[in-house]
């Protein structure tokens, strides 16, 4: 987890986030918010966050925010997501300044803005300072560690109960796999948007690559039931990452469901152990 040099003051807005984003970045930059929506999983926050908002009220889910609970935790910010609140905004601006984010899961747009909103440009300015010497010192590490089979190229898997989400670049662990110069199938730099759905089996070779990332959410038994049956499937087994055993799990909250600078970080420490050759295939 990412050492903090700063803890949140007594004199901060009361702030309320209402997507998973931009309450990891409030307490990344030293606020705790006043208000929080449900996280996706692990509910009802993310265990890397509990700590953190533990007493913090709950205000719904992102997707139908109460907004009863809002007005009655009179916050001087709202964070919102145009994708999520549109509808909603001419109601929350009536409550409190509104801060509206284009994208929930671009993460350091998110930091600079809040750290704007919040009087916390320093801080935020300095955590994107340590993401950069981060994945300079990453990258290296894992040029060092495949030689000259670098860059590879990298497909990130979701296993889900009834299908795949393969992750493009455009998502937000595209965007960190990215930076950290990894590469990409040409049927993942030619789709759009965020992510692919494979709904069978036999689709497996659009997402075949030199090195998957590859998680299940944990709550799902179902999903890790159907990992379990596709390891046994002949079209898996022969995949290229497969073969060369480049097959690593990682956590699914911080791959897909965090959207913030803190779980952008705990991705890095997950890649992290690939370079140094620990991570469970």
């Amino acid at each position: 987890m990412l050492a903090l040099p700063w803890v949140a003051r007594a004199e901060s807005l009361r702030v309320i986030t209402l997507f998973q984003g931009a309450t990891d970045s409030a307490v990344a930059l030293g606020v705790t918010p006043c208000g929080v929506v449900d996280s996706w999983s692990e509910k009802p926050m993310y265990r890397y966050l509990r700590q953190s908002v533990q007493g913090v009220p709950h205000v719904g889910l992102e997707t139908q925010p109460s907004l009863e609970d809002i007005v009655l935790l009179r916050p001087d910010v709202i964070v919102a997501s145009r994708f999520r609140h549109q509808r909603i905004a001419p109601l929350l601006e009536q409550m409190a300044t509104l801060v509206m984010l284009d994208e929930v899961f671009a993460f350091k747009q998110t930091l600079m803005v809040m750290g704007a909103t919040l009087q916390r440009e320093q801080q935020a300015r300095y955590l994107l300072q340590l993401w950069q010497q981060r994945v300079v010192q990453l990258r290296l590490q894992l040029q060092a560690r495949f030689a000259e089979c670098w860059p590879l190229s990298v497909a990130v898997l979701d296993i889900r109960e009834d299908h795949i989400r393969s992750y493009l670049p455009a998502s937000f662990a595209g965007s960190v796999l990215s930076e950290l110069g990894f590469t990409w199938t040409a049927v993942a730099r030619a789709a759009r948007g965020t992510s692919l759905k494979l709904t069978s089996k036999k689709s497996l070779p659009v997402v075949n690559a030199d090195l998957f990332f590859v998680f299940q959410r944990s709550d799902s038994q179902a999903a890790q039931q159907q990992f379990l049956s596709l390891q046994q499937h002949p079209v898996w087994q022969q995949l290229q990452a497969v073969q060369q055993g480049q097959v690593w799990q990682v956590d699914a909250v911080a791959w897909s469901l965090s959207g913030g600078i803190l779980g952008a970080n705990l991705m890095l420490d997950d890649i992290a152990r690939v370079s140094n050759g620990q991570a469970v295939s």
